[in-house]
């Protein structure tokens, strides 16, 4: 039995074998995370005494940054006493997640690659999830893959999902060619920490690619339920595509007051909006990072590459937020 402490002055006991985010759980502390299995970064910590053991590869990591003593929380566990440099979410109360049946409510293509799902909870279930956060629904044979949550109430016992079509994909066959109204299926959660922090009359940027705008829209609407002196001061949603089909949703058409930025990563004759990647056309409006927070969600890359060119432009580490959608690992 070890003791794993934070920096924040919270420490808890870890059995050899566990992972330090599972026994950070255990123990009432909730720490941040996006994939539990190595593959992204939201649980990076960075070790500054102590011995800890990889349970699985850290591919999250670059190799600069495992030399340097960063390890990733869901995948690593304590051989010693710990001291770690992360982020602990304070009085933040996670939804405990559970295992529930649901059904397809509703199917409906938003663009040839992309399907918006609503599934229904049973009328007696007790779920409730934080915007942002996402679910893992599993299917035939316990195929499951992870999915966000695009809504921000559950009022109607419905959550809704935004599926990108994966080539070759076993889920992806299910719900593009064989899911029908009303299949028996199976969800786990509510999982991650991917949600909005205290944000009053700060300047919020959500960065997002692809179906990576579906939690950005849970957040967007949660706005619109809290009291005015919660609210930021401004809110921008950057949202990258390689084309100006891939823009399946009107963002501009949620209610409440954000500025809204599509932008097209490769050359299109007719489109006259923003052209590049969302990162950067961030930084070319110049904004004052010292009293801003990023919210990112999308793929690896641009999550890893805005993280880094927004630190050296003056963003606080810690006020950047990200959830990366990283591949399932088996098809």
């Amino acid at each position: 039995m070890s003791i794993v402490h934070l920096t924040s002055g919270r420490e808890f006991a870890i059995e050899s074998g566990s992972s330090i985010l599972d026994a950070a759980s255990s123990a009432g502390i909730a720490l941040p995370y996006s994939c539990r299995t190595g593959r992204c970064s939201a649980c990076k910590a960075l070790v500054r005494r102590g011995q800890t053991r990889s349970l699985t590869d850290e591919t999250g990591l670059s190799p600069e940054e495992i030399e340097r003593g960063w390890i990733l929380t869901c995948v690593r566990t304590a051989e010693t006493d710990v001291e770690l440099d992360t982020e602990d979410l304070g009085g933040i109360t996670l939804p405990q997640p559970k295992t529930l049946p649901c059904r397809i409510a509703e199917l409906e293509k938003l663009a040839p690659d992309v399907v918006r799902v609503k599934l229904r909870l049973p009328p007696t279930s007790a779920f409730s999830f934080i915007p942002g956060q996402y679910i893992n629904v599993i299917g035939a044979n316990g195929l499951r893959r992870s999915y966000s949550l695009a809504n921000a109430s559950h009022v109607e016992k419905l959550l809704e999902l935004h599926i990108r079509a994966v080539n070759g994909g076993a889920m992806s066959d299910y719900w593009f060619n064989h899911a029908r109204t009303n299949d028996l299926l199976r969800l786990n959660g509510p999982l991650g920490t991917f949600f909005l922090r205290g944000c009053a009359n700060t300047d919020i940027f959500f960065l997002a690619t692809g179906t990576g705008i579906a939690p950005v829209k849970a957040i967007l609407e949660s706005l619109t339920q809290m009291h005015e002196e919660q609210l930021p001061r401004s809110v921008t949603v950057l949202w990258g595509g390689r084309k100006p089909e891939d823009f399946y949703m009107d963002i501009a058409a949620i209610p409440g007051k954000h500025r809204y930025i599509p932008a097209i990563s490769r050359h299109n004759e007719g489109w006259t909006g923003a052209k590049g990647y969302v990162q950067d056309i961030l930084l070319s409006t110049a904004p004052d990072l010292s009293n801003s927070a990023v919210y990112a969600c999308g793929s690896d890359n641009m999550i890893h590459d805005a993280k880094k060119l927004l630190s050296d432009a003056g963003l606080p580490l810690e006020r950047f937020y990200s959830d990366a959608f990283v591949s399932s690992g088996n098809i």
